[in-house]
């Protein structure tokens, strides 16, 4: 019964959302676009001529973002297990990332491009057991890390959302031992009561 009421709840405040009635009037695929509206344009992140790797994409709101920042010009490839709707100006590759059939897909897509930005808003689907979902919501950015350490250009930059809560400290450490510099970003279309937070690691270390 609590569920019930708490997804009651949940579906007003999403109807009522600023964001959400923003994204549906200038044709954004989710409100989580103006989250990456708002830290590209603070850190000067996407800037025409990049190639840029959205992780967990779908539906597609930081591609489509991405893809108006670039403006045609520079390479955005999306991969996501779920189905996506195409997006002028990306590619979209279907399946999970950590497979070599991806991968492989992948390289040939970037093929002498090298990667300039990995961006990352994955989230588990979340099953209300707090423990559980923190766990699996790090272990996908664990990978979003790893991915990135691997195939990012030197000085390359990498944004990925996180929770706070355990396994929290020791990913922000694996952070700094990756980029020079990691700041943290709270934008204003994540929802204040949400543990949520973004990282940016900024200049890929050698």
């Amino acid at each position: 019964m609590k569920r019930a009421k708490t997804s009651k709840a949940w579906m007003k405040e999403h109807v009522n959302d600023f964001f959400v009635k923003q994204a549906k009037k200038e044709g954004y695929r989710s409100r989580a676009a103006y989250k990456l509206i708002e830290i590209a344009e603070r850190d000067r992140l996407l800037v025409p001529g990049m190639t840029v790797v959205d992780l967990g994409a779908a539906p597609g709101g930081w591609s489509q973002v991405a893809a108006e920042k670039l403006g045609g010009k520079g390479k955005i490839i999306a991969l996501d297990l779920l189905e996506m709707a195409p997006l002028p100006g990306v590619t979209f590759i279907q399946g999970d990332f950590r497979e070599t059939v991806v991968l492989t897909e992948l390289k040939k897509n970037l093929g002498k491009y090298p990667l300039d930005l990995v961006i990352s808003d994955m989230s588990p689907n979340i099953s209300g057991i707090g423990v559980s979902d923190q766990a699996r919501s790090m272990y996908l950015a664990e990978l979003a890390l790893e991915f990135a350490a691997e195939r990012l250009n030197s000085r390359g930059n990498f944004l990925v959302k996180v929770f706070q809560g355990s396994g929290f400290e020791q990913f922000l450490h694996g952070m700094r031992a990756t980029f020079s510099r990691v700041v943290t970003r709270k934008p204003e279309a994540s929802r204040g009561r949400s543990s949520e937070t973004y990282l940016l690691g900024l200049e890929k270390r050698d």
